[in-house]
């Protein structure tokens, strides 16, 4: 089961676990990182490496974002479309990095004139579901479209009569075989940490929400006065109401 090395490493943690249940102090002492400790895998990099390095964090971030140009395709105006005649809402659900997209997105759609709200798979399974109707539009964000929750939801909105739309990176997977229109947006494997860590695919994805937010708001002719009825708080608010004065 182990090689020589991985024998040996698990002898180590098993003697360092019993150590630890014969004596629970030890854990602060031994095997474990406090506060204001230093972890031995940490990297130690001057202040010039740290500016070059979060330089280089920024440069491939720009370029993932960059490359959503060459991945435009018709899907993307018939998205667009559907999201325009929508006669209800427009309901965005997402599941970790993707629930954080989903509700900046719901958020901004709203800004920009398209009925919008992010809806909760894991709740939604739980009855919350029941705010769907056929009139509605179930936009899902998920890399994969493989998480569970996602896909009940998926199913039981569909059932529902609601339409549904997959913004993701894998069209044939169980999503995205559930949906009436893909999305289908790629972030570079190498723009997040380990390819894993959804930083820069993060922010690509956020972009192309971008896109449609824009394109929305442009194909339904929204004013700034009809953004700043719905804005009225904050400096936002408070730079509207100061246009106002000025006319």
């Amino acid at each position: 089961m182990f090689d020589r090395e991985g024998h040996h490493r698990y002898k180590l943690f098993k003697r360092s676990a019993m150590n630890m249940c014969k004596n629970p102090g030890a854990a602060s002492r031994r095997g474990t990182i406090r506060i204001g400790e230093q972890d031995p895998n940490m990297a130690k990099l001057t202040s010039e490496e740290m500016l070059a390095r979060a330089r280089a964090v920024v440069d491939g971030e720009a370029q993932a974002v960059a490359g959503l140009k060459t991945q435009f395709t018709g899907q993307l105006a018939t998205v667009a479309e559907m999201l325009l005649d929508c006669p209800g809402h427009v309901l965005i659900a997402g599941a970790g990095t993707s629930r954080a997209i989903a509700q900046r997105f719901a958020h901004l759609l709203a800004c920009c004139g398209t009925p919008a709200l992010f809806i909760s798979a894991a709740d939604a399974i739980h009855g919350g579901a029941g705010s769907v109707t056929n009139r509605d539009i179930v936009y899902i964000i998920s890399k994969g479209g493989q998480s569970t929750e996602i896909n009940r939801f998926a199913q039981i909105a569909k059932d529902r009569g609601a339409r549904i739309i997959a913004h993701t990176e894998k069209p044939d997977s169980p999503l995205g075989r559930l949906s009436d229109a893909v999305f289908h947006v790629v972030a570079p494997e190498s723009v997040d940490p380990y390819g894993m860590i959804a930083t820069g695919s993060s922010l690509t994805n956020a972009a192309a929400c971008d896109v449609l937010c824009v394109l929305l708001l442009e194909l339904r002719g929204y004013t700034k006065g009809q953004f700043g009825q719905t804005h009225p708080g904050g400096a936002v608010g408070v730079k509207l109401d100061a246009e106002k004065e000025t006319r």
